[in-house]
Protein backbone atom coordinates (compact mmCIF):
# COMPACT_ATOMS: atom_id res chain seq x y z
CA UNK A 1 0.00 0.00 0.00
CA UNK A 2 1.50 3.06 -0.49
CA UNK A 3 1.23 5.79 2.36
CA UNK A 4 1.61 8.45 -0.13
CA UNK A 5 -1.98 7.74 -1.80
CA UNK A 6 -3.86 7.54 1.26
CA UNK A 7 -2.29 10.57 2.88
CA UNK A 8 -3.11 12.78 -0.72
CA UNK A 9 -6.48 11.16 0.34
CA UNK A 10 -6.99 12.29 3.58
CA UNK A 11 -6.43 15.51 2.13
CA UNK A 12 -8.41 15.69 -0.84
CA UNK A 13 -11.60 14.89 1.66
CA UNK A 14 -10.54 18.11 3.19
CA UNK A 15 -12.93 20.62 1.09
CA UNK A 16 -13.29 23.70 3.03
CA UNK A 17 -16.72 22.57 4.64
CA UNK A 18 -15.55 19.31 5.74
CA UNK A 19 -12.13 21.16 6.67
CA UNK A 20 -14.00 23.62 8.97
CA UNK A 21 -16.16 21.45 10.43
CA UNK A 22 -13.48 18.95 11.60
CA UNK A 23 -11.74 21.77 13.03
CA UNK A 24 -14.37 23.11 14.80
CA UNK A 25 -15.22 19.55 16.29
CA UNK A 26 -11.58 18.87 17.13
CA UNK A 27 -11.43 21.86 19.08
CA UNK A 28 -14.42 20.93 21.13
CA UNK A 29 -12.98 17.48 21.99
CA UNK A 30 -9.75 19.01 22.82
CA UNK A 31 -11.76 21.83 25.13
CA UNK A 32 -14.56 19.51 26.60
CA UNK A 33 -11.91 16.32 26.83
CA UNK A 34 -9.05 18.47 28.18
CA UNK A 35 -5.98 17.95 25.68
CA UNK A 36 -3.93 20.36 26.59
CA UNK A 37 -0.49 20.86 27.40
CA UNK A 38 -1.00 23.89 30.16
CA UNK A 39 -3.04 26.81 28.38
CA UNK A 40 -1.93 25.29 24.39
CA UNK A 41 -4.07 23.05 22.53
CA UNK A 42 -2.29 19.63 22.30
CA UNK A 43 -3.00 18.85 18.58
CA UNK A 44 -2.67 22.21 15.74
CA UNK A 45 -3.64 19.72 12.79
CA UNK A 46 -6.25 17.85 10.85
CA UNK A 47 -4.64 14.85 10.10
CA UNK A 48 -3.24 11.66 12.12
CA UNK A 49 0.39 10.06 10.99
CA UNK A 50 -0.10 7.02 9.27
CA UNK A 51 1.89 3.66 9.61
CA UNK A 52 1.66 1.18 7.27
CA UNK A 53 1.06 -2.10 9.01
CA UNK A 54 4.83 -3.54 7.74
CA UNK A 55 6.15 0.41 8.82
CA UNK A 56 4.68 -0.51 12.33
CA UNK A 57 6.35 -4.08 12.69
CA UNK A 58 9.45 -2.78 11.43
CA UNK A 59 9.47 -0.17 14.31
CA UNK A 60 8.84 -2.82 17.15
CA UNK A 61 11.02 -5.55 16.31
CA UNK A 62 13.49 -2.56 15.54
CA UNK A 63 13.68 -1.65 19.54
CA UNK A 64 13.12 -4.96 21.28
CA UNK A 65 16.87 -5.94 21.31
CA UNK A 66 17.92 -2.40 22.11
CA UNK A 67 15.25 -2.74 25.32
CA UNK A 68 17.05 -5.89 26.33
CA UNK A 69 20.41 -3.94 25.86
CA UNK A 70 19.19 -1.29 28.01
CA UNK A 71 18.26 -3.23 30.98
CA UNK A 72 21.34 -5.44 30.71
CA UNK A 73 23.77 -2.26 30.84
CA UNK A 74 21.40 -0.28 33.86
CA UNK A 75 21.64 -4.28 36.03
CA UNK A 76 25.34 -3.94 35.03
CA UNK A 77 25.84 -0.88 36.22
CA UNK A 78 24.21 -1.17 39.25
CA UNK A 79 26.70 -3.73 40.04
CA UNK A 80 30.13 -2.38 38.54
CA UNK A 81 30.89 0.98 40.08
CA UNK A 82 33.74 1.10 37.18
CA UNK A 83 30.94 0.55 34.62
CA UNK A 84 28.63 3.04 36.38
CA UNK A 85 31.12 5.74 36.17
CA UNK A 86 30.49 5.77 32.29
CA UNK A 87 26.82 7.35 33.12
CA UNK A 88 28.22 10.65 34.61
CA UNK A 89 25.72 9.92 37.67
CA UNK A 90 25.50 12.76 40.89
CA UNK A 91 27.04 11.83 44.70
CA UNK A 92 22.87 11.82 45.58
CA UNK A 93 21.75 9.86 42.32
CA UNK A 94 25.14 6.87 43.44
CA UNK A 95 22.71 6.60 47.01
CA UNK A 96 19.43 6.16 45.33
CA UNK A 97 20.22 3.81 42.65
CA UNK A 98 21.26 1.12 45.36
CA UNK A 99 17.27 1.33 46.65
CA UNK A 100 15.64 -2.34 45.68
CA UNK A 101 12.17 -1.12 44.02
CA UNK A 102 10.94 -4.64 44.54
CA UNK A 103 10.57 -5.63 40.94
CA UNK A 104 13.00 -6.95 38.33
CA UNK A 105 12.30 -4.06 35.51
CA UNK A 106 14.83 -0.89 36.22
CA UNK A 107 12.62 0.72 33.37
CA UNK A 108 9.20 -0.92 33.07
CA UNK A 109 7.66 2.25 31.55
CA UNK A 110 9.38 4.17 28.87
CA UNK A 111 9.47 6.29 25.57
CA UNK A 112 11.67 5.87 23.56
CA UNK A 113 12.43 9.30 21.24
CA UNK A 114 13.29 8.31 17.04
CA UNK A 115 13.51 9.56 14.12
CA UNK A 116 11.93 7.23 11.82
CA UNK A 117 12.12 7.75 7.46
CA UNK A 118 10.17 5.66 5.52
CA UNK A 119 10.48 5.83 1.62
CA UNK A 120 8.72 3.15 0.27
CA UNK A 121 10.33 -0.48 1.17
CA UNK A 122 13.32 1.56 2.45
CA UNK A 123 13.30 2.31 6.28
CA UNK A 124 15.41 4.33 8.02
CA UNK A 125 15.02 4.25 12.35
CA UNK A 126 17.67 6.18 14.22
CA UNK A 127 16.47 6.67 18.57
CA UNK A 128 17.95 9.69 19.99
CA UNK A 129 16.78 10.29 23.51
CA UNK A 130 15.52 7.39 26.21
CA UNK A 131 12.41 8.60 28.20
CA UNK A 132 13.24 5.82 30.91
CA UNK A 133 12.24 8.04 33.79
CA UNK A 134 8.93 9.89 33.26
CA UNK A 135 7.21 9.11 29.83
CA UNK A 136 4.45 11.52 29.27
CA UNK A 137 1.56 11.30 27.05
CA UNK A 138 0.21 7.85 26.74
CA UNK A 139 -2.86 9.24 27.91
CA UNK A 140 -2.70 12.28 26.10
CA UNK A 141 -2.41 10.00 22.62
CA UNK A 142 -5.31 7.57 23.59
CA UNK A 143 -7.96 10.00 23.73
CA UNK A 144 -6.41 12.05 20.90
CA UNK A 145 -7.15 8.79 19.11
CA UNK A 146 -11.04 8.81 20.02
CA UNK A 147 -11.36 12.94 18.88
CA UNK A 148 -10.00 12.04 15.49
CA UNK A 149 -12.17 8.81 14.71
CA UNK A 150 -14.81 10.91 15.38
CA UNK A 151 -14.01 13.62 12.70
CA UNK A 152 -16.35 14.43 9.83
CA UNK A 153 -13.37 13.84 7.49
CA UNK A 154 -12.20 10.08 9.05
CA UNK A 155 -15.92 9.48 8.31
CA UNK A 156 -14.95 9.84 5.01
CA UNK A 157 -11.98 8.66 4.75
CA UNK A 158 -13.08 5.04 6.71
CA UNK A 159 -14.58 4.61 3.40
CA UNK A 160 -11.89 3.78 1.23
CA UNK A 161 -9.09 2.80 4.36
CA UNK A 162 -8.97 0.14 7.12
CA UNK A 163 -8.08 2.50 10.55
CA UNK A 164 -6.49 1.26 13.67
CA UNK A 165 -5.39 3.01 16.94
CA UNK A 166 -2.76 1.33 19.23
CA UNK A 167 -4.42 2.48 22.79
CA UNK A 168 -1.98 2.03 25.20
CA UNK A 169 -3.77 3.46 28.94
CA UNK A 170 -4.42 -0.34 29.87
CA UNK A 171 -0.62 -1.37 29.56
CA UNK A 172 0.78 1.37 31.68
CA UNK A 173 -2.06 0.02 34.67
CA UNK A 174 -1.12 -3.30 33.93
CA UNK A 175 3.21 -1.96 33.97
CA UNK A 176 2.07 -0.30 37.48
CA UNK A 177 -0.31 -3.52 38.43
CA UNK A 178 2.55 -5.85 37.77
CA UNK A 179 5.34 -4.09 39.72
CA UNK A 180 2.87 -3.69 42.57
CA UNK A 181 2.43 -7.78 42.62
CA UNK A 182 6.34 -8.30 42.59
CA UNK A 183 6.53 -5.70 45.71
CA UNK A 184 3.80 -6.94 47.55
CA UNK A 185 4.30 -10.57 46.94
CA UNK A 186 0.80 -11.14 46.76
CA UNK A 187 0.31 -10.00 50.83
CA UNK A 188 -1.19 -6.73 50.15
CA UNK A 189 -3.95 -6.75 48.70
CA UNK A 190 -4.37 -6.78 44.35
CA UNK A 191 -6.33 -3.33 43.92
CA UNK A 192 -3.53 -0.97 45.31
CA UNK A 193 -4.40 3.08 46.21
CA UNK A 194 -2.39 5.08 43.33
CA UNK A 195 -1.10 8.41 43.60
CA UNK A 196 -0.18 10.07 40.49
CA UNK A 197 2.81 12.41 41.69
CA UNK A 198 4.00 15.20 40.41
CA UNK A 199 3.77 18.94 41.38
CA UNK A 200 0.05 20.78 41.27
CA UNK A 201 1.29 23.36 38.57
CA UNK A 202 2.47 21.64 35.97
CA UNK A 203 1.14 21.71 32.46
CA UNK A 204 0.71 17.84 32.14
CA UNK A 205 -1.94 18.00 34.92
CA UNK A 206 -4.73 17.11 32.80
CA UNK A 207 -3.13 14.53 32.02
CA UNK A 208 -2.85 12.94 35.26
CA UNK A 209 -6.97 13.38 35.37
CA UNK A 210 -7.51 11.34 32.12
CA UNK A 211 -5.58 8.76 33.91
CA UNK A 212 -7.54 9.13 36.98
CA UNK A 213 -10.65 8.28 35.47
CA UNK A 214 -9.71 5.59 33.39
CA UNK A 215 -8.13 4.20 36.98
CA UNK A 216 -11.09 4.35 38.33
CA UNK A 217 -12.95 2.98 35.53
CA UNK A 218 -10.92 -0.32 35.80
CA UNK A 219 -11.74 -0.21 39.65
CA UNK A 220 -9.20 0.93 41.03
CA UNK A 221 -8.40 4.04 43.07
CA UNK A 222 -6.30 6.75 42.11
CA UNK A 223 -6.01 10.77 42.99
CA UNK A 224 -3.61 13.37 41.87
CA UNK A 225 -0.66 13.96 45.21
CA UNK A 226 1.80 16.56 44.67
CA UNK A 227 4.96 15.76 46.34
CA UNK A 228 4.86 19.04 48.94
CA UNK A 229 1.78 17.53 50.74
CA UNK A 230 2.37 14.19 51.72
CA UNK A 231 3.75 12.60 55.01
CA UNK A 232 5.23 9.64 56.21
CA UNK A 233 4.05 8.47 59.53
CA UNK A 234 3.07 5.18 61.00
CA UNK A 235 5.32 3.27 58.44
CA UNK A 236 3.13 4.27 55.36
CA UNK A 237 2.94 7.40 52.86
CA UNK A 238 -0.18 9.93 53.28
CA UNK A 239 -1.62 12.05 51.43
CA UNK A 240 -4.13 13.68 54.21
CA UNK A 241 -5.95 10.37 55.05
CA UNK A 242 -5.13 8.69 51.70
CA UNK A 243 -2.66 6.05 52.05
CA UNK A 244 -0.50 5.95 49.13
CA UNK A 245 -0.08 1.98 48.27
CA UNK A 246 1.55 2.66 44.88
CA UNK A 247 3.35 5.76 43.22
CA UNK A 248 2.82 6.00 39.64
CA UNK A 249 6.31 9.11 39.52
CA UNK A 250 5.56 11.70 37.16
CA UNK A 251 7.23 13.90 39.40
CA UNK A 252 11.14 14.08 37.60
CA UNK A 253 13.70 12.73 40.06
CA UNK A 254 16.08 15.99 40.32
CA UNK A 255 13.09 18.40 40.94
CA UNK A 256 11.88 16.22 43.37
CA UNK A 257 15.78 16.53 45.10
CA UNK A 258 16.38 19.64 44.51
CA UNK A 259 13.13 21.67 45.81
CA UNK A 260 12.82 18.60 48.98
CA UNK A 261 16.03 17.23 49.30
CA UNK A 262 17.25 13.68 49.81
CA UNK A 263 15.34 13.72 53.08
CA UNK A 264 11.85 13.83 52.35
CA UNK A 265 8.88 11.83 52.87
CA UNK A 266 8.90 10.24 49.92
CA UNK A 267 12.37 8.64 49.46
CA UNK A 268 11.64 7.45 53.44
CA UNK A 269 9.09 5.51 52.30
CA UNK A 270 10.61 3.79 49.13
CA UNK A 271 13.51 3.33 50.78
CA UNK A 272 11.67 1.41 53.87
CA UNK A 273 10.03 -0.13 51.10
CA UNK A 274 6.32 1.03 52.90
CA UNK A 275 5.65 2.35 49.31
CA UNK A 276 5.96 0.70 45.70
CA UNK A 277 6.95 3.47 43.06
CA UNK A 278 7.02 3.38 39.15
CA UNK A 279 9.40 4.11 37.81
CA UNK A 280 11.94 3.44 40.48
CA UNK A 281 15.08 6.25 41.63
CA UNK A 282 17.27 3.21 39.27
CA UNK A 283 15.80 4.63 36.49
CA UNK A 284 17.68 7.59 36.54
CA UNK A 285 20.75 5.33 34.77
CA UNK A 286 19.03 4.74 31.51
CA UNK A 287 17.52 8.65 31.20
CA UNK A 288 20.42 10.14 31.15
CA UNK A 289 21.90 10.98 28.07
CA UNK A 290 24.88 9.02 28.50
CA UNK A 291 23.27 5.41 28.43
CA UNK A 292 23.35 5.99 24.54
CA UNK A 293 26.93 6.90 24.39
CA UNK A 294 27.44 3.61 26.56
CA UNK A 295 25.58 1.49 23.85
CA UNK A 296 27.34 2.57 21.34
CA UNK A 297 30.78 3.17 22.67
CA UNK A 298 32.91 0.42 20.96
CA UNK A 299 34.46 -0.15 24.86
CA UNK A 300 31.24 -1.49 25.84
CA UNK A 301 30.89 -3.83 22.32
CA UNK A 302 31.37 -7.13 24.02
CA UNK A 303 28.41 -6.64 26.61
CA UNK A 304 25.61 -7.33 23.94
CA UNK A 305 24.54 -10.11 22.21
CA UNK A 306 24.59 -10.46 18.74
CA UNK A 307 20.88 -8.91 17.93
CA UNK A 308 21.22 -6.19 20.18
CA UNK A 309 24.94 -5.12 18.45
CA UNK A 310 23.21 -5.68 15.30
CA UNK A 311 19.96 -3.31 16.80
CA UNK A 312 22.84 -0.58 18.14
CA UNK A 313 24.75 -0.26 15.24
CA UNK A 314 21.66 0.01 12.56
CA UNK A 315 19.40 2.20 15.18
CA UNK A 316 21.55 4.10 17.40
CA UNK A 317 23.58 7.05 16.09
CA UNK A 318 26.82 7.29 17.20
CA UNK A 319 27.10 9.20 20.54
CA UNK A 320 29.72 10.04 23.13
CA UNK A 321 30.32 11.35 26.47
CA UNK A 322 32.19 14.83 25.64
CA UNK A 323 35.97 14.22 27.39
CA UNK A 324 39.33 14.23 26.13
CA UNK A 325 39.81 10.92 24.97
CA UNK A 326 40.75 9.06 21.31
CA UNK A 327 37.51 6.67 20.34
CA UNK A 328 36.49 5.33 16.97
CA UNK A 329 34.39 7.02 14.08
CA UNK A 330 33.13 4.90 11.75
CA UNK A 331 35.69 2.37 12.11
CA UNK A 332 38.36 4.70 12.06
CA UNK A 333 40.65 6.45 15.38
CA UNK A 334 39.86 9.77 15.96
CA UNK A 335 40.37 12.42 18.63
CA UNK A 336 37.58 12.95 19.84
CA UNK A 337 37.57 17.14 21.15
CA UNK A 338 39.17 17.92 17.90
CA UNK A 339 37.14 16.41 15.62
CA UNK A 340 33.76 17.15 17.05
CA UNK A 341 35.32 20.82 17.11
CA UNK A 342 36.11 20.83 12.98
CA UNK A 343 32.63 18.69 12.28
CA UNK A 344 30.32 20.84 14.44
CA UNK A 345 27.86 20.41 11.59
CA UNK A 346 27.42 16.51 11.84
CA UNK A 347 27.05 16.80 15.39
CA UNK A 348 24.71 18.08 18.56
CA UNK A 349 25.47 18.39 21.99
CA UNK A 350 22.93 17.50 24.74
CA UNK A 351 23.41 18.07 28.58
CA UNK A 352 23.37 14.71 30.38
CA UNK A 353 20.69 15.53 32.56
CA UNK A 354 18.16 17.51 31.34
CA UNK A 355 15.07 17.21 29.33
CA UNK A 356 12.12 19.46 27.27
CA UNK A 357 14.85 20.45 24.50
CA UNK A 358 16.59 22.64 27.35
CA UNK A 359 20.69 22.90 26.74
CA UNK A 360 20.59 21.43 23.14
CA UNK A 361 23.24 22.85 20.91
CA UNK A 362 22.39 22.08 17.14
CA UNK A 363 26.12 22.47 15.49
CA UNK A 364 24.45 22.63 12.17
CA UNK A 365 22.30 26.08 13.30
CA UNK A 366 25.69 27.08 15.22
CA UNK A 367 28.65 29.45 14.14
CA UNK A 368 31.80 28.80 14.91
CA UNK A 369 32.73 30.72 18.44
CA UNK A 370 29.13 29.84 19.35
CA UNK A 371 30.02 25.72 18.65
CA UNK A 372 33.36 26.37 20.57
CA UNK A 373 31.34 28.12 23.46
CA UNK A 374 29.22 25.42 23.76
CA UNK A 375 31.75 22.68 23.49
CA UNK A 376 33.81 24.43 26.57
CA UNK A 377 30.44 24.23 28.68
CA UNK A 378 29.95 20.47 27.63
CA UNK A 379 33.65 19.71 29.16
CA UNK A 380 32.49 21.61 32.62
CA UNK A 381 28.87 20.38 32.96
CA UNK A 382 28.44 16.57 31.35
CA UNK A 383 27.38 16.41 27.93
CA UNK A 384 26.98 13.80 24.78
CA UNK A 385 27.84 14.45 21.62
CA UNK A 386 25.80 12.69 19.16
CA UNK A 387 25.78 12.04 15.26
CA UNK A 388 23.54 14.26 13.20
CA UNK A 389 20.87 12.23 11.86
CA UNK A 390 17.98 12.90 8.88
CA UNK A 391 14.79 14.36 10.22
CA UNK A 392 11.81 13.60 7.75
CA UNK A 393 8.88 15.28 7.06
CA UNK A 394 5.43 15.09 5.95
CA UNK A 395 2.55 17.53 4.81
CA UNK A 396 0.15 18.11 7.38
CA UNK A 397 -3.36 20.25 7.10
CA UNK A 398 -3.95 23.10 9.74
CA UNK A 399 -6.66 25.61 9.38
CA UNK A 400 -4.81 29.18 9.56
CA UNK A 401 -7.29 32.55 9.96
CA UNK A 402 -10.12 30.18 8.82
CA UNK A 403 -8.54 28.59 5.51
CA UNK A 404 -6.81 25.35 5.00
CA UNK A 405 -3.02 25.27 4.59
CA UNK A 406 -0.80 22.36 3.96
CA UNK A 407 2.71 22.42 4.58
CA UNK A 408 5.19 19.86 5.36
CA UNK A 409 6.26 19.32 9.02
CA UNK A 410 9.43 17.61 10.85
CA UNK A 411 8.31 15.02 12.62
CA UNK A 412 9.80 12.33 15.61
CA UNK A 413 8.29 8.69 16.32
CA UNK A 414 8.72 7.72 20.01
CA UNK A 415 6.97 4.23 20.78
CA UNK A 416 5.71 3.80 24.19
CA UNK A 417 7.38 0.19 25.98
CA UNK A 418 6.32 -1.81 28.65
CA UNK A 419 8.24 -4.35 31.02
CA UNK A 420 11.34 -3.62 29.67
CA UNK A 421 10.29 -5.96 26.82
CA UNK A 422 7.84 -4.83 23.45
CA UNK A 423 6.50 -1.73 22.14
CA UNK A 424 2.92 -0.16 21.98
CA UNK A 425 1.45 3.07 20.26
CA UNK A 426 3.51 5.38 19.35
CA UNK A 427 3.59 9.42 20.20
CA UNK A 428 4.12 11.44 17.26
CA UNK A 429 5.54 15.26 17.09
CA UNK A 430 5.10 17.95 14.42
CA UNK A 431 7.36 21.56 14.50
CA UNK A 432 8.84 23.29 12.00
CA UNK A 433 12.44 23.24 14.56
CA UNK A 434 14.46 20.53 14.22
CA UNK A 435 14.38 20.17 18.28
CA UNK A 436 10.69 18.82 17.77
CA UNK A 437 9.78 19.07 21.88
CA UNK A 438 6.40 20.11 23.27
CA UNK A 439 7.53 21.24 26.39
CA UNK A 440 10.31 23.30 24.67
CA UNK A 441 6.82 25.60 23.57
CA UNK A 442 6.36 24.72 20.34
CA UNK A 443 4.97 21.80 18.05
CA UNK A 444 1.91 19.83 17.54
CA UNK A 445 0.97 15.90 18.94
CA UNK A 446 -0.78 14.22 16.53
CA UNK A 447 -2.09 10.61 17.21
CA UNK A 448 -0.24 7.61 15.09
CA UNK A 449 -2.52 5.51 13.07
CA UNK A 450 -1.98 1.64 11.28
CA UNK A 451 -4.01 2.53 8.11
CA UNK A 452 -4.39 -0.14 4.59
CA UNK A 453 -6.79 0.34 1.97
CA UNK A 454 -9.76 -1.72 1.49
CA UNK A 455 -10.37 -4.08 -1.10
Amino acid sequence: MSLTEAIITYHDLLTDDVAADSQAQLDDQMHSRGLFFGPRPLCSVLRPRFLTPEQYTYLRHAIRPLLRAFEKISHLAVADADFRAQFGLFDWEESLIHIDPGFKVHSPLSRVDSFFITDGQNMSLKFTENNAEVPAASAYNDVLNSAFFGLRVMGQFLKTYSVRSIPTRHSVMHVLLECWRQFSGGKRGNKPQIAILDWEEVPTRSEFELFVAYFKSQGLTAQIVDPRTVEYRNGGLYDGDYRIDLIYKRVLITELIERMGIDNPVVHAVRDHAVCMVNPFICKILFKKAALAVLSDERNAAIYAADEATAIREHIPWTRIVEERTTTYKGLPVDLIPFIQKYREQFVLKPNDDYGGHGIVLGWQTNSSGWEAALQTAMEIPYVVQERVPIPNEPYPSMVDGKLQIYNRMLDTAPFTFHGEYTDGCLTRLSTDPLLNVTAGGGSTVPTFIVEKRE
